[in-house]
């Protein structure tokens, strides 16, 4: 393939050519190694997708996986469910895991069972006490009839993914200030050894 034969006639040492040559096929051999192990993991990212994450393809577009098969899987992209079939080589990355969004929920509903009760009493009401009797204050419609539970979905999920990324920002900015902390011990260490 290569002809490196005018490296041996140049008439130079030939430890030379060789530790050039040794270099040149370690470079690579790391470059395949790293080429391999990223590979490995967007196979894994693939292998592991599943009906409900949200992913973006190489191509831009963001959606929600909505049914998956051997090769391919489908994507709903916008309001109107829209839904366009890709090969699963198209995925650039895994956004949000539906399988976090379920560990969310469940946080949520785990925190709401925990929370303390409180004495839900219109204020009305407790004004009108007189001799132990409680007058009920008028009872009003929290959300108007003409809502459907397809709002309401729609609306936890949005609340669902509004909290995912703060939960996502914090953690960056938790990871931002790790590693300014980290290095500003590491200069103060510095410091501290030139003195």
């Amino acid at each position: 393939m290569f002809n490196f034969g005018f490296l041996l006639e140049s008439g130079g040492s030939g430890f030379a050519t060789f530790a050039i040559l040794g270099v040149l096929i370690l470079f690579f051999v790391f470059m395949s190694r790293s080429q391999k192990k990223r590979d490995r993991a967007d196979q894994q990212m693939r292998d592991s997708l599943q009906v409900g994450d949200e992913v973006t393809t190489i191509g831009g577009i963001i959606g929600k996986v909505v049914s998956i098969k051997a090769e391919t899987f489908v994507l709903e992209t916008t309001k109107d469910k829209t839904k366009i079939r890709f090969l699963k080589g198209a995925i650039r990355s895994v956004d949000v895991r539906a399988a976090d969004i379920a560990a969310t929920l469940l946080e949520t509903d785990a925190a709401d069972d925990n929370a303390p009760i409180v004495d839900e009493a219109p204020a009305e009401a407790k004004k009108g006490k007189k001799n132990g009797a409680i007058e009920q204050a008028p009872l009003v419609d929290e959300a108007p009839a003409e809502v459907s539970e397809k709002k309401a979905q729609k609306e936890l999920a949005k609340q669902e993914k509004k909290e995912l990324k703060e939960k996502k920002m914090a953690e960056k900015k938790a990871a931002k200030e790790e590693k300014a902390a980290k290095k500003a011990a590491e200069k103060a260490e510095q410091t501290a050894d030139a003195e």
